[in-house]
């Protein structure tokens, strides 16, 4: 059996509304957060010499699970693989490093090119995989090389321009695991830093309703300069609620729970700004959160 075989922790029929910011999701057949790579090799190999569905998710803050869970096993380096290490303007980092944690100590040392993605949620890796950015800065930007692991267990390595990198999106094959990432960050005027720092936290909390739970920007903008929440407030949305879930009056591209939201709830929103801004503006808004456990063309119209 797989949990005799792990060395990390494994959770069975887990919840996944315990591991989501949303704090919305059916049970997993296990939960698994391995202790190192050798657990995490021994369990991809398991997994793929028994034909068990895989999803990795990092903290889950950008993830919506199905009201019926995953018949699969969720595995999560969040908690194990958080070594940092910053050594004069490079900085390596494991996959489960908050990305808050690494944008606090890269300014602390004066090192420009996280700053812009303070208060951005998440882990490094799920950071990396969306091409994670905010207020004109990107994840991929100061990015050198990834580290990752196949599903037979195998480590590769990725030089930056192995990878496409475009506007929440990356290229990284969907059958392997980061495990981390090196950054040639450069220096800058600690002013200057503290300045971009305050500006982007400035724009974050005034826009966004970070008092409620949520999963972030639910759509991608379709265009550089057209946002999807002015679409969705410009159809007339914000404030639409189905149950406990709701179309944030404070940034529409911002779906919350009030406490006892559904995944069919924030699935009926979805549905709802797709349908509306369709017909209004003929643009069909693309989904910029992951889904997990849902049946194929729930999000289409």
């Amino acid at each position: 059996m797989l949990n005799e075989k792990v060395k990390g922790a494994f959770l069975i029929d887990e919840p996944m509304a315990k591991h989501t910011s949303y704090g919305i999701g059916g049970p997993v057949h296990a939960y698994i957060t391995p202790s190192d790579e050798n657990d995490l090799k021994q369990i991809l190999i398991f997994a793929k010499d028994h034909g068990i569905n895989t999803f990795f998710a990092g903290s889950g803050s950008n993830l919506l699970v199905a009201d019926e869970g995953f018949e699969g096993i969720v595995i999560t380096l969040g908690k194990s693989f958080t070594s940092l290490n910053i050594k004069d303007n490079s900085v390596e980092a494991q996959v489960g490093v908050m990305l808050g944690k690494m944008v606090k100590e890269t300014i602390k040392r004066n090192l420009t090119g996280m700053e812009s993605m303070v208060g951005v949620p998440g882990t490094l890796g799920g950071a990396l995989i969306m091409n994670a950015g905010a207020f004109g800065g990107e994840i991929s930007n100061c990015l050198d090389v990834i580290k990752v692991m196949t599903m037979d267990g195998k480590i590769k390595f990725y030089n930056k321009n192995d990878i496409g990198f475009s506007y929440r999106n990356s290229t990284f094959p969907k059958n392997e695991i980061l495990l981390s990432a090196t950054f040639a960050l450069n220096e800058k005027p600690a002013d200057e830093i503290q300045f971009d720092r305050a500006r982007a936290s400035k724009g974050r909390k005034e826009s966004q309703p970070l008092r409620y739970r949520s999963a972030g920007s639910v759509f991608k903008n379709p265009k550089a300069d057209l946002a999807a929440g002015y679409l969705i407030d410009q159809a007339g949305l914000k404030g639409s609620r189905i149950g406990d879930a709701e179309i944030s009056t404070k940034h529409a591209n911002f779906f919350i729970n009030h406490g006892k939201a559904k995944a069919k709830d924030i699935v009926g929103l979805i549905l709802l700004a797709k349908k509306t801004v369709l017909e209004k503006f003929n643009i069909n808004l693309q989904l910029e959160i992951k889904t997990l456990g849902f049946s194929p063309g729930t999000f289409e119209l």
